[in-house]
């Protein structure tokens, strides 16, 4: 597959398989494609030569986080949660229902009548992953959804998004810039090139789940992060 976006020329021949319900981060300086190629999985971009299989399913429900968690500012956590069941139809009775799951799923109770304005960055984030898992979707897509936090903010991020992986057993493909929040998180990391992006590596994470914190000052995970970090450089 390779994708162009306007002139710039962002992929060029990417292969890779990704099996249900496996987690898989992409890794790469900026401008590497990451967020190019999340667009095509997206069905956002068309590419300009090669195409996305599904193999389960033709038309696979897909849902994405990004950057920013884009919340409507005018509705509450609940109202922002359950969007996505109101635009496909659902009534109010099964759509509150379903959203009050996702509230509990991403430890937001207490706060379905919230307004994105009081909200943390990372309680803001925990309402985008939530809005996109509503429709139980076949694919989550991850655009370094924790990069606006702070450091600590995001540690613990990783152990929720960490934790809602585990329950929910969903696929994903995630981008980031960080090592260590790829060696958390993925079963598998691949390493992009600069532009225009090709995978230089394609590495197992051989980390045991469920993960915990202190995981990341083992030996073994300063190792892979050593591997991924030549890889970059």
């Amino acid at each position: 597959m390779s994708s162009s976006n306007g002139n710039l020329h962002a992929l060029q021949d990417i292969s890779f398989d990704v099996a249900q319900r496996e987690f898989i981060c992409f890794l790469g300086p900026s401008g590497s494609g990451k967020t190019t190629l999340l667009r095509v999985l997206a069905g956002l971009l068309q590419p300009t030569s090669g195409r996305v299989n599904f193999i389960r399913h033709q038309h696979p429900k897909i849902g994405m986080v990004f950057q920013q968690a884009s919340l409507m500012p005018w509705r509450t956590v609940m109202d922002n949660i359950k969007l996505p069941l109101e635009l496909d139809g659902f009534n109010q009775h099964k759509a509150r229902k379903k959203a009050r799951e996702m509230i509990e799923l991403v430890g937001l109770q207490g706060f379905e009548d919230s307004l994105p304005r009081d909200l943390s960055g990372g309680m803001a984030q925990r309402v985008g992953i939530a809005r996109a898992l509503i429709h139980d979707p076949d694919l989550l897509l991850l655009d370094e959804p924790f990069a606006s936090l702070d450091a600590l903010t995001r540690e613990r991020m990783w152990m929720e998004l960490s934790r809602i992986w585990q329950a929910k057993q969903k696929t994903v493909i995630m981008v980031t810039h960080s090592i260590n929040e790829s060696l958390f998180l993925a079963d598998r990391v691949l390493v992009l090139t600069q532009r225009p992006g090709k995978i230089k590596m394609d590495m197992e994470v051989d980390l045991p789940r469920p993960r915990m914190d202190d995981i990341r000052y083992t030996s073994h995970f300063g190792k892979l992060a050593k591997k991924l970090r030549a890889a970059i450089e």
